[in-house]
């Protein structure tokens, strides 16, 4: 036998005589403004409603419609909700890429295609399964017009019996997101019928991968991030929302448009009890939040990349002057217009230093949808408890696509509104400036224009300890290291990182944001494939806290992952490290603007510790002894 044949029958062996049961990815490929997002959805929550881990990515351009749109459903019996870098199961119903996306695939994954575009031609070492998309979809939408929008639902009718997918539960799925749309969800219903049934029929089953109910995301949610952090800020007490739309952050400020409107309205007289307003750039939104949280709101904004590159100086008004607001940045590619609709972690240095002079702003790094909620109220807390702005720093990944989680907790506790000046207060310090550091901790105590307490003037130029114009140097310096300790105690107020110890490790790693889950998963395949061990700490803010000191001290080497080209937050920590504990950094890095993935974590890091790293069957592995003595010993 050649290889090729060879290849092609134990492909076949493995699919008649093993299953892969919860544990693969579907792709979808189609093109942008197709309709193809409520087949998806109903597909993923399908998957879900069945009790199986699932995640799904959305790669779309940033164009209205028209251009290629990829959708990356994984399931994983053992809860890995990272991207998964090998795809096992692909639905070709773009034309223009088809052919691509069949040549990339590695052999024994499965393909379901339209029939014209003859994909089986291709190769041999793959399952193919030819759907007559536009025959079937004839029939059940009359309506010519609407046919490019239900044909999609086709292809969720020839997985759920390829796949083994329980239909009870994609009329379920398909009901919750169309519930209300009468014809809609008959055309849809008819379309989904028709697959199932051309499948059962046409295509008998001859690829490993099958679904089985598991029983575990029962009481779950599924849920984007931005709606989480949405949902967070609602319950913060946020009542001023001043913005400007960008992707990927506008779903997050059009999110929280809905809640207010919805839970934010005052019962007695129809009024709303909150404002929003849709400024004319980025500079003018954080203006407005830094004005409306000197007044006393709880004020946020949301934005991007390019939107942060423009809030610099006002970035640097807040942070000087010491008003509170909370900004959102969702972060993408860049740089410039970069990729508009890529999701990366490009801005954690820059914003750790925004604006012109020296400046430092604390930032909250969320992982995950609970805590785009949890953050998205503690960063209120902070931005009064510090008199400042602070950033909550997201991407594309977490922001926009759709997770899994419990649901959230409804907060109980009081909010903390840091410092105000009272009566009392006055009385007990004796003598108030408004950035007189009485206390000792670098925060001073602040009024509120109209509370009857102290007033006072608040500029951006220099200042004495009494808010008094001043270019005295002692004045300029005095003020200078106040702040700077200011963001020591911010230390103790942030959120501390998440430290998982191997006692027998001597490699640690440093992750942040979304590249956890790729993280959690590497860490798995480096000790069953290779027996090396590992440490991990998640850092989830800005200023770092000693428990980080405390990791690097306890490991030979520790590597930083992070998705951007120039190792951004490994640049924050040499700002405040030692060069004994610099030497033991090492960096991984992934910025192709795709979320990253545990495969290349575990290949790059067992690489740089010696191991040979190669590529055999579906997925790389690793072979032979480490060459430098160094890793899993």
């Amino acid at each position: 036998m050649t290889p090729t044949e060879l290849a092609v029958e134990e492909t076949r062996a493995h699919a008649q005589g093993h299953r892969v049961v919860n544990d693969f990815s579907v792709q979808v490929a189609t093109v942008n403004g197709s309709g193809s997002q409520t087949a998806n959805l109903v597909l993923i929550r399908s998957i879900f409603q069945m009790g199986i881990p699932v995640s799904g990515k959305n790669l779309f351009p940033s164009n209205i419609a028209g251009l290629p749109t990829w959708y990356t459903i994984r399931a994983s019996q053992h809860g890995y909700i990272g991207r998964k870098k090998e795809i096992d199961f692909l639905v070709a119903m773009n034309a223009e890429t088809a052919r691509e996306d069949v040549l990339t695939l590695e052999p024994g994954a499965a393909v379901v295609y339209d029939e014209p575009l003859k994909l089986n031609t291709l190769r041999s070492d793959l399952t193919f399964y030819p759907v007559p998309f536009d025959k079937l979809v004839a029939p059940v939408c009359p309506d010519a017009k609407l046919r490019r929008l239900v044909r999609n639902m086709i292809y969720d009718g020839v997985l759920a019996k390829l796949l083994f997918i329980d239909t009870r539960e994609m009329d379920k799925a398909l009901n919750k997101q169309l519930g209300r749309k009468g014809r809609a969800l008959g055309l849809n219903q008819a379309a989904l019928a028709a697959g199932f049934e051309f499948a059962e029929k046409n295509l008998p089953k001859q690829d490993p991968f099958v679904v089985e109910r598991m029983n575990v995301t029962g009481g779950m949610i599924l849920i984007e991030g931005n709606a989480a952090a949405a949902l967070g800020c609602m319950m913060a007490g946020c009542t001023v929302v001043t913005w400007y739309p960008i992707t990927p952050s506008s779903s997050l400020c059009e999110t929280l448009i809905t809640y207010m409107k919805k839970y934010r309205v005052d019962k007695d007289t129809g009024k709303a009890t909150f404002a929003i307003v849709q400024a004319e750039d980025e500079i003018a939104a954080l203006g407005m939040a830094l004005g409306a949280g000197w007044a006393g709101a709880r004020a946020m904004t949301s934005t991007a990349g390019p939107g942060i590159s423009l809030m610099s100086e006002f970035a640097g008004l807040g942070y000087y002057a010491e008003v509170p607001a909370v900004i959102f940045n969702v972060q993408r590619v860049g740089p410039s217009t970069g990729l508009p609709t890529r999701t990366a972690q490009g801005d954690i240095l820059m914003t750790a230093v925004l604006s012109h002079g020296d400046t430092k702003h604390v930032m909250l790094i969320p992982s995950s949808v609970e805590e785009c909620y949890m953050m998205g109220m503690e960063a209120f807390d902070l931005a009064e408890q510090l008199q400042t702005p602070v950033f909550v720093m997201m991407d594309l990944d977490l922001g926009m696509n759709t997770w899994m989680s419990q649901p959230f907790e409804y907060p109980t506790g009081p909010l903390n509104r840091g410092k105000r000046l009272t009566p009392e207060t006055l009385q007990r310090i004796g003598q108030w400036g408004r950035y007189l550091d009485a206390d000792g901790d670098g925060i001073a105590y602040r009024s509120i224009p109209g509370d009857g307490m102290p007033a006072y003037f608040t500029r951006g130029s220099g200042h004495n300890a009494k808010g008094q114009y001043s270019e005295r140097a002692d004045d300029y310096v005095a003020n200078m290291d106040r702040l700077a300790r200011k963001f020591e105690t911010a230390r103790q107020y942030v959120p501390g990182p998440v430290v998982q110890t191997d006692p027998a490790a001597k490699i640690g790693i440093i992750g942040y944001g979304t590249s956890h889950w790729a993280i959690g998963e590497s860490q798995d395949q480096m000790r069953e494939e290779s027996g090396v061990k590992t440490s991990y700490l998640r850092v989830r803010a800005y200023p770092f806290t000693d428990e980080l000191m405390e990791f690097l001290d306890r490991h030979e080497r520790v590597y930083v992952v992070e998705q951007n080209r120039d190792a951004q937050l490994l640049a924050l920590l040499r700002m405040e490290l030692g060069p004994e504990r610099i030497g033991k950094l090492r960096s991984v890095r992934h910025y192709n603007g795709l979320p990253i993935d545990a495969r290349s974590i575990s290949d790059e890091i067992l690489a740089q510790e010696g191991y040979e790293v190669v590529s055999r069957n579906r997925r790389p592995s690793i072979e032979g002894e480490a060459r430098s003595g160094v890793g899993g010993e």
